[in-house]
């Protein structure tokens, strides 16, 4: 298959025209013995995190996930974060002015407005709009964490995006894989 590598052994592969050669890492190669990953040092660890929701909106949730990884004691590694509903999501986003937010706001109800169009609406008119635009916004996050910090841009901020009228408490799930 063109494209793939197949692993066969400790920083070693196998390329698509069947050449082998020592795994590179960021134009550096790979020693396997000094590597965390063959060492077998790599560490995980998970929590569960609820945030209350005033309604339909964005709530920035950074600060929190933040200090969960910081106490977490691994300095390199990928946050992985799940949005454990089906009608709120996970986004990043800028978090210095409210108006991007607002207007992300007004963008997803056009894209997914109330009304009666919809087949699905057990829970009320916001039912279905609420899964659009989940759909469209997503309910998981990866971010690299390296210094023991995550990754994000200056003006970024995590967001749990409520999409339902009514106020919620909202679980995310965190996985933290690294060193």
């Amino acid at each position: 298959m063109r494209g793939e590598f197949r692993r066969f052994g400790l920083g070693h592969h196998i390329g698509p025209q069947g050449e082998t050669g020592q795994d590179r890492c960021f134009g550096k190669e790979v020693v396997p013995e000094a590597h965390p990953a063959y060492r077998g040092v790599m560490r995980q660890t998970t929590t569960m995190l609820e945030f209350a929701t005033p309604g339909q909106g964005f709530t920035e949730i950074t600060g929190e996930i933040a200090r969960w990884v910081a106490a977490t004691g691994i300095a390199e590694g990928l946050a992985s974060l799940l949005c454990r509903h089906t009608s709120a999501s996970l986004l990043i986003q800028e978090n210095a002015a409210r108006e991007v937010r607002a207007d992300l706001g007004r963008w997803l109800d056009r894209l997914a407005p109330e009304g009666a169009h919809y087949a699905h609406a057990d829970e009320g008119p916001d039912d279905m709009p609420a899964h659009l635009r989940a759909t469209l916004t997503g309910v998981t996050l990866s971010i690299p964490v390296i210094g023991g910090r995550l990754a994000l841009g200056t003006w970024q901020g995590i967001y749990l995006a409520e999409h339902r009228r009514a106020p919620h408490r909202r679980q995310i799930a965190l996985h933290l894989s690294g060193e």
